[in-house]
């Protein structure tokens, strides 16, 4: 199975990040003969903190999302959080993603499946890969075009996570194709003063051993300039650093 290669910035910031993001990875595209997803959020319903920078919200950032794909040809993926903004993110999106901390909320799951898109449903952080089956089952029987499903670690004790790559052959024996987010796998949740820290420098090996596993796409979220984004800084790749990380897995 050919794999998939989702990325982008965490959160949309502004017309020109989402621009300057689209045109490199339709350079990669080009150069390495894959067909990157492009992946950035209009909301950020689950931050930290209160303050936190959430997004530009659903009607602006759909209109964002699609001048994208008009513009630069890319398919779309981005997550929601409440049922009601399912119907219009499948009019823009290709993949609709169900945030990992929302995995098991059923209409959520059917709301996006009722689209026909394809559903990428992340794994939660208190589950395991076995697990996955039932929301998997809801996603396919409320008819979903196809239903993904994705690893990004585990709990371990307070602000870390761990990810058991054992997971992904048990969620391959689930679905179709299992997804590796390499860079939410390495957040430190909450430990960096009320926002998310994280371990950049670890994506590329856990990239490299989900593939080891069995993993048929990956998950990057990047940015042109981390260490200004707005959201999730820390575990997002630089921009220019991408190809590599691609090169190394095909």
């Amino acid at each position: 199975m050919k794999p998939v290669f989702i990325a982008g910035p965490c959160v949309i910031e502004s017309q020109e990040i989402l621009d300057a993001t689209a045109e490199r990875l339709v350079e990669i595209n080009r150069t390495l003969g894959v067909d990157i997803i492009f992946k950035s959020s209009f909301d950020k319903a689950n931050r930290t903190s209160i303050s936190s920078y959430r997004g530009v919200g659903l009607d602006k950032g759909l209109q964002m999302l699609s001048d994208v794909k008009s513009k630069w040809g890319l398919r779309i993926l981005t997550d929601i959080h409440e049922s009601y903004q399912a119907a219009p993110v499948g009019e823009v999106a290709d993949v609709i993603q169900i945030p990992a901390f929302l995995c098991r909320q059923t209409d959520l799951l059917v709301a996006a499946a009722r689209t026909g898109r394809t559903v990428n449903i992340k794994k939660a952080q208190f589950l395991s890969g076995e697990d996955m089956k039932y929301p998997y089952q809801k996603a396919v029987e409320s008819g979903a075009a196809e239903v993904w499903l994705t690893e990004r670690g585990n709990s371990f004790g307070y602000n870390n996570l761990v990810v058991d790559f054992r997971n992904i052959p048990a969620m391959a024996a689930i679905a179709p194709r299992v997804i590796m987010d390499c860079t939410h796998s390495v957040q430190r949740p909450g430990a960096a003063g009320g926002k998310t820290g994280g371990n950049r420098e670890f994506v590329p090996a856990m990239a490299l051993a989900a593939k080891a596993f069995g993993a048929t796409g990956y998950f990057f979220e990047v940015h042109p300039d981390p260490e200004k984004a707005l959201s999730d800084g820390p575990n997002m790749l630089y921009l220019k650093d991408l190809e590599n990380v691609i090169k190394s897995l095909i």
